[in-house]
Parts: C-alpha cells; sequence; structure tokens
C-alpha cells in the first residue's frame, strides 16, 4: 500500500499505453513520461500479431463465428500477448521494467453496442474488450488500468469516443479551434474550440477509417494484402460517384451525436456488400479502393460540416490513415482552405498518439481524475474510468 501512495504522489510518471484497435493488426505499446501537460514519448513499438492469431480476433468479431469458449480463451491469451508486449518493447530499448509505474490497456474491442438494447424497460448500452489485465499485472509486476468504456455507459454515455480527454490535454489551444482527426479502422474526431474548457469539447466517430478500405483490399486480393500502403493502389483508380453517393447515405452518418461506431457497422458484412455492388458495376479493384477512400475523405468533411460549431483553423492528423497520401489529398480537397497536418508536428508520433492517449487516460484514473468527456460521450456527467489491478 505504501508503495501505491508514493506512486499517486509522484510528479512525473512513466506510463505504457496499449492500444488494440479495429484493424486488430498488432497492438501499439508506447512508453511515456507524464508531468502535468508535459508528455514525453520514450519508446514505441508495434508488435504485429501473428497471422492465426488475427483470424482468431476477428472471429470473435463475428457473431455467426464467435464461441463462449473462444472469447473466454482469447482474453486470457491477449493478456498474455499484451504483457509480453510490454516487456518486450522494455528489452528491445534497455528501458528497465521496474522503471514503469503503470500500464494502461484499451484492450481489443470484440463487441460494442452504444444504442443499447431494452430490458425491463430500460435501455442497457454494453460494450466488450477483451484483453486480461489481471494477466498483464501479474506477468509484468505493474499495476495495471483498463477497461476504460464500461464506466461512462454506466452514466449514460456511448463509452466512446475516449481519446477526447488525451487531446484537450496535448493539443487545446488559446487562439486556435483544431480538429484533431484519428484515422484508424474507424475514422473519430475531437474538436477543440479556441480557449475551450472540457465541457466544450465537441467529438464523435466521423464514421469508418482504414475499415471498409482494408477490408475490400483483403477481397480482391484473396487475403493477399491487408491495406494500401501509401494510397498507391487508389491513386491509379477512379471514383465512381454514383456509387459514392449511395454510400454516403448510410444512417450511421445522418445521426447526430454522441454516436461511436465499429465493425458491426463497416466490418466484414459491409465490405462484402461493397465488393458485390462493384462488381455489378464493373468496377475494377483499383477503381474500388479509389471510391473507398473517397468514402472515408468524404464522410470526415461531411462529419465536420453538418456536426461542428464551425470549420476548425487546423485538423491534426493521427493514426495509420494519416500515412495514406492519396487519402490525405482527398481531405485536402473535401476540405479547401483548412490547414492539414499531422501530428507528428507536435511531437506525437501519429503511429503512437492513441497508445500515447490511453497512458495518459490510465495515469488519470490512477489518480482518480475524472477523464470522459460528457459532451463527447453523452454521459450524464464527468466520471473516472477503469478499473485498476494492483501489481
Amino acid at each position: 500500500m505504501s508503495r501505491y501512495i508514493a506512486e499517486r504522489a509522484k510528479k512525473t510518471s512513466r506510463v505504457v499505453g496499449l492500444m488494440s484497435g479495429t484493424s486488430a493488426d498488432g497492438v501499439d505499446v508506447a512508453a511515456v513520461d507524464i508531468a502535468g501537460r508535459d508528455v514525453r514519448l520514450v519508446a514505441f513499438e508495434v508488435m504485429p500479431y501473428k497471422p492465426a492469431l488475427r483470424r482468431a480476433i476477428l472471429a470473435l468479431c463475428r457473431p455467426e463465428s464467435a464461441t463462449l469458449e473462444d472469447i473466454c480463451h482469447y482474453n486470457h491469451v491477449l493478456g498474455e500477448v499484451f504483457a509480453e508486449a510490454v516487456i518486450e518493447l522494455c528489452r528491445r530499448r534497455k528501458i528497465p521494467l521496474r522503471s514503469i509505474d503503470l500500464i494502461g490497456s484499451h484492450g481489443q474491442t470484440i463487441f460494442h453496442h452504444p444504442r443499447g438494447a431494452r430490458y425491463e424497460g430500460r435501455t442497457i448500452r454494453s460494450t466488450l474488450q477483451i484483453g486480461e489485465p489481471s494477466v498483464i499485472a501479474q506477468r509484468t509486476g505493474i499495476t495495471t488500468v483498463a477497461d476504460f468504456r464500461p464506466r461512462d455507459m454506466a452514466a449514460g454515455g456511448q463509452g466512446a469516443p475516449l481519446v477526447p480527454y488525451a487531446d484537450y490535454v496535448l493539443f487545446k489551444h488559446r487562439r486556435l479551434s483544431r480538429a484533431v482527426q484519428n484515422i484508424g479502422g474507424i475514422a473519430n474526431v475531437t474538436f477543440l474550440p479556441r480557449g475551450g474548457r472540457t465541457e466544450d469539447v465537441v467529438a464523435f466517430d466521423t464514421g469508418p477509417g482504414n475499415m471498409v478500405i482494408d477490408g475490400v483490399l483483403r477481397q480482391v486480393t484473396l487475403g493477399r494484402r491487408s491495406y494500401d500502403r501509401d494510397g498507391r493502389i487508389a491513386a491509379r483508380g477512379r471514383v465512381n460517384p454514383n456509387l459514392l453517393k449511395q454510400m454516403l447515405r448510410h444512417p450511421f452518418l445522418r445521426r447526430r451525436p454522441p454516436k461511436s461506431t465499429g465493425r458491426e457497422a463497416f466490418g466484414q458484412f459491409y465490405s462484402e456488400w461493397f465488393h458485390r455492388e462493384a462488381l455489378n458495376l464493373n468496377l475494377t479493384p483499383e477503381d474500388m479502393i479509389a471510391t473507398t477512400t473517397a468514402f472515408t475523405a468524404a464522410t470526415i468533411a461531411q462529419a465536420y460540416r453538418k456536426f461542428l460549431p464551425e470549420m476548425p483553423d487546423e485538423v491534426i492528423l493521427c493514426g495509420g490513415g494519416a500515412h495514406n497520401v492519396t487519402l490525405v489529398s482527398m481531405l485536402r480537397r473535401e476540405l479547401d482552405g483548412v490547414k492539414i497536418c499531422s501530428s507528428d508536428e507536435f511531437g506525437i508520433d501519429v503511429d503512437a498518439k492513441e497508445a500515447i492517449s490511453f497512458a495518459l487516460l490510465a495515469l488519470a484514473t490512477f489518480k482518480g481524475v475524472a477523464n470522459n468527456i460528457p459532451s463527447a460521450t453523452g454521459a450524464e456527467g464527468p466520471v473516472v474510468l477503469g478499473k485498476i489491478v494492483p501489481a
């Protein structure tokens, strides 16, 4: 207990953030030194999943293939994998494991039900992230914070997006309004009004990020490719405007924030639907990838025009989609006149940003600081997110 009290009183904390997104291609591991708003990235690695593990995780995300036994089993498997990722990062970068004060783990989402279902006259929202934190704490000997989403849902929120707390800490500005746009499997925006407070923040999922692009690419290449490196395939294709127009009628895109989404809306079933429609129109594989890439850019820009209080002065890109040159070029055309940059320019690695966010969330939880943004999630008020597993 004395160690627990001492850690809470430290002025500078070294925290490891773990993030495994909807693409389920690996775990991002970021070691961060945090002293107030001063955040310094010490080390970052992406630890790819073995192909068999990735297939197993994706099977858990599909109701027709998930089993209770597999959900139970892979919850603990991923706990082991996450713990090994922390240990391996420290080994590669020569960071003493004992120098890590805390681990924050997002876990692996296998189902997210933000709109909820009725039970005895009430709407019950639910979510499930696996990657057992007790295993992480036991294997590493480090206090672990995990399972951030349920507390916000218990308070009436959607449990997402969670990163606006970190976006506010990292990027708020007195004179500029900023949109922090993450483009992972799903794309989400945090709007930070100039000089704003946390209650002024607007944040929500804008729609698919890389998910549909990747899903369709896997289909047209029979699994030989899982992503469009730098947007090279999309750059060789032509966008089909009629199919794009049809895609932009998706009901999620019309729904007002707070809102969040995932594989249940834009996963395998959606990619298969798009592929069938594209084949009926005789689109080439390049045209398919160009059209899905344009869909991501258009949904982001459309969300800004519909749901932000004003167009931002700056858009700060992060996540894997920030590397997609074709996607960024399309986004610049959609948001003509708005400055677009990357989080790299602020010292925050675009690939590490979400893992850094969960390090910040974990430290806030550990210190008892409310770290949801009710204006973003729809929660009835501020709450402290997550569950703490002591070392």
